[in-house]
């Protein structure tokens, strides 16, 4: 696949599974979610659109005002084909997203290496998780690692490990250490020598730019996901190097063990 929406094509289209047209979204639903970590001064404020599809949800987080929580009413127990056909782009990707973890699951999928984040406050579970995620990195010391996606907790995994972090991010301006944060992603990919970025570009259209710009500088693309898990599996070997999945419910919502899903092109392609 070379962008999403041939993988979208190809969905619809029945060549990945069963035609979505048959199918029904059983639950759509909306979450507003903030979260202050202790000794941070960002409050991260989340909204996720999620689709339930038999034994699997698909999430997308999107920006705020952008989507209305009064489609659930509508969504829910629509054809999924129309949700991937007609919807608003971050309830599409969560749609597709469904579709893929319902036809293969990450606790499943063959080369999918679970990772189990402990039990504790969210300090401790999001330093878990950011770790597990620069573990992706296949770097050595002073690399210069593009982080399309700010969270203070994985640039200071990525120091730990010895790189550079570059920073871009559309709402974010400084990390709690001071560093500059761009809104441009190109400055970060024209001169980075690994990217990691968040799911959240599939959400706002920028994924498949990231993706092919990855590829024409033959640089290793990590991604770490809760929007669209399963979608940014479907690039392993193509453009995507390494993938930090982590479906519904995500790891903010709880304070039991709960675990992701780590993939390598060369496990998972």
């Amino acid at each position: 696949m070379k962008n999403t929406e041939e993988l979208l094509t190809a969905v619809l289209a029945g060549e990945l599974g069963p035609r979505p047209a048959g199918l029904v979204a059983t639950s759509v639903f909306w979450i507003h979610h903030g979260t202050r970590l202790a000794g941070g001064d960002t409050t991260y404020l989340n909204q996720y659109v999620l689709v339930r599809l038999g034994g699997s949800f698909g999430g997308c987080a999107f920006e705020a005002g952008e989507v209305d929580p009064s489609l659930c009413r509508d969504a829910s127990g629509a054809p999924l084909d129309s949700l991937l056909r007609e919807a608003p782009r971050p309830l599409r990707i969560a749609a597709l997203d469904a579709y893929l973890s319902e036809v293969d699951p990450h606790r499943e999928a063959a080369g999918a290496d679970p990772v189990v984040l402990p039990a504790g406050t969210p300090e401790v579970r999001a330093r878990a998780r950011d770790a597990a995620i620069a573990g992706l990195l296949d770097t050595g010391p002073g690399a210069r690692v593009g982080l399309i996606g700010v969270v203070n907790p994985l640039v200071a995994a990525i120091r730990e490990r010895g790189g550079t972090p570059l920073l871009c991010d559309f709402n974010l301006r400084t990390t709690q250490w001071g560093d500059r944060v761009t809104d441009d992603m190109h400055e970060v990919l024209d001169t980075a020598e690994a990217v990691i970025a968040t799911g959240m570009t599939l959400s706002n259209g920028t994924f498949d730019t990231v993706l092919a710009r990855c590829r024409e500088r033959d640089v290793p693309l990590v991604v770490y996901a809760q929007t669209g898990s399963a979608v940014a599996r479907a690039f392993l070997g193509s453009g995507v190097a390494a993938l930090s999945a982590e479906p519904f419910p995500f790891s903010q919502f709880s304070a039991e063990p709960t675990t992701l899903y780590r993939y390598r092109a060369a496990d998972g392609a």
